[in-house]
């Protein structure tokens, strides 16, 4: 694989901790635990592969739904994951960390521990590692139309001078190319609601392996076959 085949924008969506604690007769939380592994394993191989943009779908603004506990349980492997970023800071020196989403709703806690690691992190030209935490790409982009509405209230905007180019400074993706490539394991077939503008050109590829059980082979498995994908954009 070359480097001009080498995406610059890998976008995951995290599916199937459960079902893979399901067929082993654990609780969901082991799912989850194991999927945590999984992510990082994945952080490394795309440092390896020279991958300059990783987003992971954690979790969306539609799981809180979800049991109490298995929120909590989910919230306490993010603030795990982020303690070991911190110890191994060193070791991890290229990674910048970004959390896409409104944090506003997490433990007060948790909501310091995000600000500080992607503030120790934010000069580092690495990997960048977006993680989708309370993400919806429909909120975020409420989230954007917002803001520039209020741009407009101001009068430091006119409505025609709204662009794709102004709708995507106010996006949690600002400044980053959109993705490639975005993988789905676990079998589903569908975005769900997930970067939803930035997906636009996006190449899609949707495997039938639980996110515990994807490793670095299924991630090249991916890429290969991306590589072999012709792009056109619209043109012929």
């Amino acid at each position: 694989m070359t480097q001009n085949t080498v995406p610059q924008h890998v976008g995951i969506i995290m599916d199937g901790n459960g079902r893979w604690a399901k067929r082993r007769g654990l609780p969901r939380q082991a799912g989850h635990k194991a999927g945590a592994k999984a992510f990082r394993n994945i952080v490394k191989h795309c440092r390896q592969r020279k991958i300059p943009y990783l987003t992971v779908y954690a979790f969306s603004t539609e799981n809180w739904k979800r049991p109490k506990a298995e929120v909590e349980a989910i919230m306490q492997l993010l603030e795990e994951y982020l303690d070991e970023a911190f110890a191994h800071e060193d070791e991890d020196k290229d990674v910048r960390v970004q959390v896409l989403g409104d944090i506003s709703p997490l433990k007060p806690e948790l909501q310091e521990k995000i600000k500080q690691i992607q503030d120790k992190s934010r000069d580092k030209t690495g990997l960048t590692v977006n993680i989708a935490l309370n993400y919806g790409g429909r909120d975020e982009l409420v989230h954007s139309m917002q803001a520039l509405a209020q741009r407009v209230k101001e009068g430091r905007l006119q409505p025609e001078e709204i662009t794709e180019g102004t709708i995507e400074q106010c996006l949690y993706t600002a400044g980053q190319p959109d993705p490639d490539l975005i993988i789905r394991p676990s079998g589903e077939l569908r975005l769900s609601n997930f970067l939803i503008w930035q997906s636009a050109y996006a190449e899609f590829v949707f495997m039938n392996v639980l996110w515990p059980d994807f490793g670095p082979q299924e991630l090249d498995q991916a890429l290969k076959e991306f590589a072999g994908r012709n792009r056109r954009f619209g043109a012929v």
